[in-house]
């Protein structure tokens, strides 16, 4: 087990150097140099400046130096936290970064701490019975509220619960402090998304699980089916829903930047779009390079939490 999580950690490395080269040789293009030193200099109102202003502003940024300078430069800010300045926003790119990721990582730990539970519970539901009512039925429900697109759900809750009902505010803009109230929309926008999809994975992983030999032993030895659920069915079922859960951590980072913007929660989503919208290049960079970063952590995750709850690749 150890040598397994070493071996993907130095993986974890590889991939973010790599990322990390590709990223920067992206962001080192002229033109985005340019853009940088305008909007440094200029700010974004301005749309050019002279060639012996930029190239002062290379010498004094240390920008004229050889690639693998400029790359190992760039590495030593990272790694101490210096991700630049936002330009749009005035303020230093890290404790914005931190501080958006915050919120979001509070958004995220309600909409698993709901959906987790109630998909998984769906899933075995369903796929403990293939073929039956109960099935088509729970299936029927995963899928319909999986193939809403995010902004449907999104106005349909603010239409009802804000501006119909008036039970909850249509935006979750952190004026005047933050409460619960303002997580309750985009929470359930989210849960609503996603639950169908892991829902779907529990089901098949269940169905597969309840058709196997030991399953059939189980029963036809009399066990009570429930004793047979809980004791033999359900962790193996579990194992494939779980590599999904954890990827989701990839999706709550894409997907969160339509509900954000539409309930106006200040988090990471937020953050990235309105960074492209401005051009403010060292926001999109640090963002970017955050969002591979938990790509690959949350793909290590999954990998170590596979091995752990399955014992024949544990020993192979």
């Amino acid at each position: 087990m150890a040598i397994l999580i070493l071996r993907r950690l130095v993986q974890m490395a590889l991939i973010i150097v790599v990322a990390s080269f590709l990223l920067f040789l992206i962001f080192d293009t002229d033109a985005f140099k340019k853009k940088t030193a305008i909007a440094e200099l200029g700010g974004f109102g301005v749309s050019s400046l002279s060639e012996a202003d930029y190239q002062k502003w290379l010498d004094e940024k240390g920008l004229n130096v050889p690639f693998y300078q400029r790359y190992g430069k760039w590495l030593g800010d990272v790694a101490t936290g210096d991700l630049g300045r936002s330009y749009e926003k005035s303020t230093a790119v890290g404790p914005l970064l931190l501080d958006r990721l915050k919120n979001t990582g509070i958004l995220a730990f309600w909409v698993f701490a709901l959906m987790i539970p109630l998909s998984l519970v769906t899933g075995v539901l369903a796929g403990m019975r293939e073929g039956s009512a109960q099935d088509r039925t729970l299936s029927f429900i995963a899928v319909f509220t999986t193939s809403i697109p995010e902004i449907a759900t999104a106005i349909l809750l603010t239409v009802i619960f804000a501006l119909g009902l008036g039970w909850l505010p249509a935006k979750s803009a952190m004026i005047g402090g933050f409460n619960w109230r303002q997580l309750v929309l985009p929470v359930l926008t989210l849960v609503i998304y996603d639950f169908g999809y892991v829902a779907r994975m529990t089901r098949a992983s269940m169905a597969e699980v309840m058709t196997s030999q030991y399953i059939r032993t189980a029963v036809l030895k009399g066990l009570p089916f429930r004793h047979v659920i809980v004791k033999h069915a359900l962790r193996n079922a579990l194992i494939a829903p779980f590599t999904i859960i954890v990827l989701q951590l990839n999706w709550l980072l894409s997907g969160v930047v339509v509900v954000e913007v539409f309930f106006e929660y200040d988090g990471f989503g937020k953050l990235l779009l309105e960074a492209a919208l401005f051009g403010d290049i060292y926001v999109v960079q640090a963002c970017t390079l955050v969002a591979v970063v938990i790509a690959v952590l949350s793909q290590i995750i999954s990998d170590v939490g596979y091995t752990i709850l399955n014992p024949r690749i544990r020993f192979a």
